[in-house]
């Protein structure tokens, strides 16, 4: 296939009766929206192209696959100047809270698992927002005890956790970086201060959020400058967000949790108009980036590896896999029902536990062993041997250093959120979920940047039927995640990086990217493109009409629907080759 090299200098010049759980994840993170719009120039235009025809972009020494062209392209600029994954995320990163502020960005948080090529090893930071420590288990409740309603609890200060981006980008320089720290900040400081063009998916969604960008004085004067939303194709600039950069690229991090800036974000959370928030200057300057274990499931040849508690992502793709492992989905193909039957009932059995189970492992135990143990997948696997859709599932009992006495979660997860896979010169590979939660997150914006939501997505009731819930709110807590950034490897050497946006239906998402790579053999461009068909409690989601009968014909509810990932995938093998999803506007680029 044909090689897409680049000048990235050259580039960058041109500038109710539903289950409970099911009922809570209903509505769409963000709306779909058409491709392209952000670029003219040719390089982006044959990226694109590539896209569009199903063909992965390849490329020899370097590779950054990512939401918008404009922060992949500052990346790859990064990479061309001799710059390590890490760097070339942090200049991804600070573009993309520009060009995609609705979905991820300094107010925010992330799970970011790393390759490093010269120790062998994977280390996966978890950079998730905490609750502050004035929050209580009641956060989400009325006076009389009852959950409030989702953009209740959203639009203001009351679903604002700690921001922990900022912090994951340092501790990830310290370990990994090899350019100066200011230098990753150049382009995003660039762009906001001389402009950049909105994309049609940016002016969509503002014109869709309106009222909700509208109620605080900021937040409308930037997105919807005299009461008109912002429109494709128009200039825009983020003074602001600029002298945040600066302050971040001269200072270090240390000038957004402590200092002037972290006081602004507490006034601006905890003066919101009708919903103030709970934040504390001590909730920031305490804020940590915690290291913690890979968590990795065999699948195939493959160990499929991922972010372990407070995510449920690895942990949910894991079983998944897991419990397919006994079958042989290679010799079904893709347009057989039942392959997803099989895909669908596992994954139905996975997020079974995942409510049950899964939340962060400092508040509560999580039995990650148990759920991941072969004997446990193999005998929750005999439940598949059926020609016919489960008519229930329930979770299973893993092994367990305590007690079983947790009730099944109701949280709701509707993220906004952006993927970032990239492979340095030097092999290094990155695979990083960043988000704010749902589109725009709070709504609240202060030095250019929108703040999160994130607190939303613990339960908004603390038991059920007598029992504690795992995911309740709890003071410094960190909020379950579905976010699933993977690191495939083969022999003990990574062959891919996956990952995407959508909720809760990220599981699925990556779970089929893997599956349709792995044991369908299609290139990674294929596999991003392939329909969707995602079954979390019951309901199969799917893209398209002719998914539709088959699945129906084996017993399943089945909802034809958008489902707008935003899968990007790096392939490591005898050169690179980057894929990036057809339903958003991102790109691939390599030398």
């Amino acid at each position: 296939m044909r090689r897409i090299c680049l000048s990235i200098t050259l580039l960058l010049a041109t500038g109710g009766a539903l289950p409970a759980q099911e009922a809570s994840d209903t509505v769409a993170p963000e709306a779909a929206t058409a491709l392209g719009g952000t670029s003219d120039h040719a390089a982006i235009d044959a990226a694109l192209q590539a896209k569009a025809d199903g063909r992965p972009v390849e490329a020899q020494d370097w590779m950054v696959a990512a939401a918008n062209p404009l922060a992949v392209a500052a990346g790859a600029r990064i990479l061309e100047q001799g710059g390590s994954a890490v760097d070339a995320m942090i200049a991804v990163q600070t573009v993309l809270g520009l060009v995609e502020p609705q979905s991820s960005g300094l107010g925010g948080g992330a799970f970011l698992v790393y390759w490093d090529a010269a120790r062998q090893q994977l280390t996966t930071l978890d950079g998730r927002e905490t609750a502050p420590l004035r929050a209580t288990p009641t956060l989400f409740q009325d006076q009389g005890g009852e959950p409030l309603g989702f953009f209740d609890a959203v639009v203001g200060g009351l679903s604002v956790g700690t921001p922990g981006t900022p912090a994951l980008m340092e501790r990830a320089y310290k370990y990994w970086g090899k350019l100066p720290w200011p230098q990753l900040f150049d382009d995003a400081i660039r762009l906001a201060t001389e402009g950049f063009e909105v994309s049609p998916r940016l002016a969509e969604l503002v014109a869709g959020d309106a009222e909700r960008l509208s109620r605080f004085p900021a937040t409308a004067a930037y997105f919807l400058p005299d009461g008109a939303p912002i429109q494709a194709g128009e200039t825009q600039t983020n003074m602001p967000y600029a002298l945040t950069l600066r302050l971040l690229a001269a200072n270090g991090v240390r000038s957004f949790y402590m200092g002037k800036l972290a006081g602004q974000i507490v006034q601006t959370v905890n003066t919101a108009p009708g919903n103030p928030g709970v934040l504390s200057q001590a909730d920031l300057a305490l804020y940590q980036v915690v290291e913690r274990p890979a968590v990795c499931q065999p699948y195939r040849a493959f160990d499929v590896c991922g972010m372990g508690p407070p995510s449920s992502g690895a942990l949910t793709v894991g079983q998944i896999l897991g419990l397919l492992n006994g079958f042989d989905l290679g010799a079904m193909g893709p347009e057989d029902p039942e392959a997803w039957r099989l895909i669908g009932d596992a994954s139905r059995l996975a997020f079974a536990d995942r409510g049950r189970y899964m939340a962060d492992s400092d508040y509560v135990p999580v039995p990650v062993k148990g759920l991941l143990a072969a004997d446990y997948l193999a005998a929750r696997a005999e439940l598949l041997n059926t020609d016919m859709a489960l008519e229930a599932v329930a979770p299973g009992e893993p092994e367990y250093d305590h007690a079983l006495n947790w009730a099944d979660d109701r949280s709701i997860e509707f993220p906004s959120t952006s993927h970032i896979s990239i492979v340095d010169a030097e092999g290094n590979v990155l695979s990083m979920t960043t988000t704010i939660e749902n589109a725009f997150g709070s709504r609240l914006m202060v030095g250019g940047f929108l703040l999160n939501n994130e607190l939303t997505d613990f339960s908004f009731r603390t038991h059920s039927d007598g029992r504690p819930i795992a995911n309740r709110v709890e003071p410094g807590k960190r909020p379950r995640s579905s976010m699933a950034p993977t690191i495939v490897m083969r022999d003990g050497a990574p062959v891919l990086a996956v990952g995407s946006p959508g909720g809760s239906r990220i599981i699925g998402y990556v779970a089929k990217t893997v599956i349709a790579w792995a044991d369908w053999g299609l290139n990674v461009q294929q596999a991003v493109a392939l329909p969707h068909a995602v079954n979390r409690f019951g309901t199969y989601d799917v893209e398209t009409e002719a998914q539709v009968a088959g699945l129906e014909a084996l017993g399943f509810e089945v909802n034809q629907r958008g489902l707008n990932s935003g899968l990007h995938v790096i392939e490591i093998g005898d050169g690179l080759k980057g894929g990036a999803d057809p339903r958003r506007e991102g790109i691939a680029l390599g030398h």
